[in-house]
Order: structure tokens, then C-alpha cells, then sequence
């Protein structure tokens, strides 16, 4: 919650800022000589100051609540307890006799061993103790253990640091949590912080190094390139058949009756469920080699390339076709020149959301069986609880999809010059 409020007032506080930076510069551009811009898509571009913003930010969160060593130290959220603390607590006799120990907890840093520290046991029957807790972790202290009376004499703990505690309750001290369960142990948890544990999140430069390893040594027999390749190469093949056979379904669905009667349930039905949903049929359809995944991926795409066909069809103003019809075009003409131009843009609008699906399905496609593929990485890193080489995956397949859309755009406006212009 926090860091999603921080976001929040980065974003609020980046928006007013350059917004004030930019209102006496004027624009000279296509958009600027349009009258009216709000609610024409074609006059939303994307800011880039916003862009690099929104990049940064998303870093430098990720650096402050991870404690990464690529940001100062006054950026990082506060960590967690490291170091030596120590509370006391109050043993009390059945017949009223009290005595007063004091507790030395070491937290070491991540990674680091650290001997159990000594103490003295000091005088009277409740002795001081001692104990290592590792950092994010918690631990129940038998304090009544090398004390002289204890549990079998009905000895109890009534106070910590002076406040009373019973079993149930809790107290806070400088460096931890202290509660006591039903059977009177502590349970000493110290204070983790607001920075997240590595096996959680690790840090930007433990996933960098992933990155390094991997792709000088491989994973799994197999370079960083072959198992990003093998994805990307399933992606497309899937994406390009669900292309070649959706659009033109979705066509004949937004042009004759009796196909849009045919096939529209199908699609209807077809539509909302998962493709994750499939993956047992595929298997037993076409097995678990690669024509499986390549399957699995072509469903995935082809009722959202079917769907996007049919609407560019049904969104072609009529009036476009009677003026065509006025000029005596014929039905293939009215198709070639009015129907298909227009229907591009839902077209590459329903190809981008197609290939962001595709991309989140390839991951569960290559859990089965698969040798090589990001989401065999993915899937294989998290059985081993492999955090940093989980969001290497996460990111590079990020990094490819974004990518893809990049391209899908810039070939939009190439090959659809006139969206929002007609």
C-alpha cells in the first residue's frame, strides 16, 4: 500500500509539474491546427517526459524498497533490523518471589553467519539468555530455559521491559515485536522495515547479474538467446495462424448472414474462456511437443483477431458504401477499397491485444514438457524460489512484447495513414 500511495503522489506531483513547465510553449503540429482535440484519439500522443517519468519511477521504487546499492542510502525505505538489541523480562514466582533477565538478540545482515553471543547469566533464579534471529525471520525463545525456576515450578513471565504481558498479548520494543504464546514462550520477531525480503523482490542489480550469468553460461542447457528465440518464434507462429484464419472469419461473420449465423456462437462461446483453460485438450489433441504449444497459441489468438474483424466490419459508416454503390463499384471493389481500409485500425487494435495474450499464454504453454522458452525458465526459477531469475523472465519477455507493439504501431501508421483522420 505504501509504495502504491508513493507512486500515486510521484505520478500527481510529475503531472502538475510539467504541465506548469509546458503552458506557455506552443505546439506546431498537426494536432495544434485541429479546433477541437478532446475525444479524438488521434491527437492523444504519447508525452515522453511522461514516459521517462514513469520509468524512473518505477526504478527508483523498486531501488527504495529493495535497498539497492544503485540508489543513495537516503532514498531507501527504512530496512530491517540488524545488529544487537536486547529487552528485559520479569519472571514471577507462585508465592509472589520476582526476578529480572535481561535477553541479548543479534540480527545478522543478509547472508552473513554470526556466532550466538555470550552472556553472563547474572544472579537470581531467572538467568540472562541469548539468541541470533535471522533478519525477516522470527523465533521462539525459551527464556526459562537455564533459569533456576521455570515452568515446572509454575514460574511465569508477567513483564517485558516493564510492561505486563500474558499469553495472547504483545509488546513493542525499540528493535522487535514480542508476543507470547498460549503455552508462555516469546516469540521475538524484529522489526523488518518497509524494505522487502530478496526471496520476495531482489534488488535491480541482483537481476542484472542473472541476466550476465545467464547469458554467458546459459540455463538448463540452453543459451538466454535459444530459450528467448524459441518463445518469440512460437509466439509469431501462433499469432500469424490465428491472423490468417481469424481475419478472414471475422469478415465473413461482418458480411453474410448465414456465416455470422454459423459462427457466431462459436466465437461468443469460444471468446471468454482462458486459453490456460485448453491446455488439457491440446495435449490430448496434439500432444506436448511444439505443434501443442503452437496450438494453444493459435486459440488464443484467433477468436480476438475474428472479433476485431467483425467489429471493423460493422464500424464502416454506411455511408461510405451507398456513395461507393452510387458510383457504380462493385461488391469486390466496395470490399477492396471501402470495407478493408476501414477496418484496419480494429484490426490492428485486436492483432496488439491478440499478441499481448500470446505472450501471456506462451508462459503456461511451455510449462509442458518444454526444454527451452522464457516460461520454462519462469516456471523452473520458481520451484527453486529463484526470485531474481523469475523477474529476469518477467522483464525480458516485457521488454519483447513492448517491443513487438512498438512495431505493430509504427506499422500502423504506415499502412493506415488515415485512423482517426477520416
Amino acid at each position: 500500500m505504501i509504495p502504491l500511495l508513493i507512486y500515486v503522489a510521484i505520478f500527481t506531483i510529475a503531472f502538475l509539474a510539467v504541465r506548469a513547465a509546458t503552458a506557455g510553449l506552443a505546439r506546431n503540429d498537426y494536432t495544434a491546427r485541429k479546433t477541437v482535440t478532446f475525444g479524438d484519439e488521434s491527437a492523444v500522443q504519447p508525452s515522453r517526459i511522461a514516459s521517462v517519468i514513469s520509468v524512473l519511477t518505477i526504478f527508483l521504487l523498486w531501488s527504495a524498497f529493495t535497498g539497492s546499492a544503485l540508489t543513495p542510502s537516503f532514498l531507501h525505505a527504512p530496512g530491517p533490523f540488524t545488529g544487537t538489541g536486547s529487552f528485559e523480562y520479569t519472571a514471577e514466582g507462585p508465592d509472589g518471589a520476582r526476578d529480572v533477565a535481561t535477553v541479548t538478540v543479534l540480527v545478522p545482515e543478509e547472508g552473513e553467519d554470526a556466532a550466538l553471543p555470550e552472556v553472563p547469566p547474572g544472579e537470581g533464579f531467572a538467568k540472562d539468555d541469548a539468541a541470533v534471529i535471522p533478519v525477516y525471520r522470527s523465533d521462539l525463545i525459551r527464556v526459562d530455559r537455564n533459569d533456576e525456576l521455570g515452568r515446572a515450578e509454575d514460574v511465569q513471565i508477567t513483564q517485558v521491559n516493564g510492561q505486563p504481558i500474558s499469553p495472547g498479548g504483545e509488546v513493542t520494543t525499540d528493535f522487535a515485536r514480542i508476543a507470547m504464546t498460549a503455552k508462555g514462550t516469546l516469540n521475538v520477531e524484529p522489526r523488518t522495515g518497509w524494505q522487502m525480503e530478496p526471496i520476495w523482490l531482489p534488488p535491480p542489480e541482483a537481476v542484472w547479474g542473472r541476466v550476465v550469468e545467464i547469458a554467458s553460461s546459459g540455463f538448463r542447457n540452453f543459451t538466454l538467446w535459444e530459450h528467448l528465440g524459441w518463445s518469440l518464434f512460437r509466439v509469431i507462429v501462433g499469432f500469424a495462424l490465428g491472423a490468417l484464419v481469424g481475419i478472414p472469419l471475422g469478415y465473413a461473420m461482418g458480411l453474410s448472414n448465414w456465416f455470422r449465423g454459423w459462427f457466431d456462437p462459436i466465437v461468443e462461446f469460444m471468446r471468454p474462456v482462458p486459453p490456460l483453460a485448453l491446455i488439457p485438450l491440446v495435449i490430448i489433441w496434439a500432444g506436448i511437443g511444439e505443434t501443442g504449444k503452437i496450438v494453444l497459441l493459435f486459440l488464443a489468438a484467433l477468436w480476438i483477431m475474428a472479433i476485431a474483424a467483425r467489429s471493423g466490419v460493422s464500424g464502416v459508416a454506411i455511408s461510405k458504401v451507398h456513395a461507393a454503390y452510387s458510383l457504380g463499384a462493385s461488391k469486390w471493389q466496395i470490399l477492396r477499397h471501402v470495407i478493408i481500409p476501414n477496418s484496419l485500425p480494429e484490426i490492428f487494435t485486436g492483432a496488439r491485444v491478440a499478441m499481448g495474450v500470446c505472450w501471456g499464454t506462451v508462459v503456461a504453454a511451455e510449462l509442458v514438457a518444454a526444454e527451452k522458452g522464457a516460461g520454462m525458465m519462469i516456471m523452473v526459477a520458481s520451484k527453486f524460489q529463484s526470485t531474481d531469475i523469475v523477474l529476469m523472465g518477467i522483464i525480458l519477455i516485457g521488454i519483447i512484447g513492448f517491443g513487438i507493439d512498438m512495431l505493430m504501431r509504427q506499422a500502423e501508421k504506415v499502412l493506415v495513414p488515415w485512423k482517426g483522420r477520416v
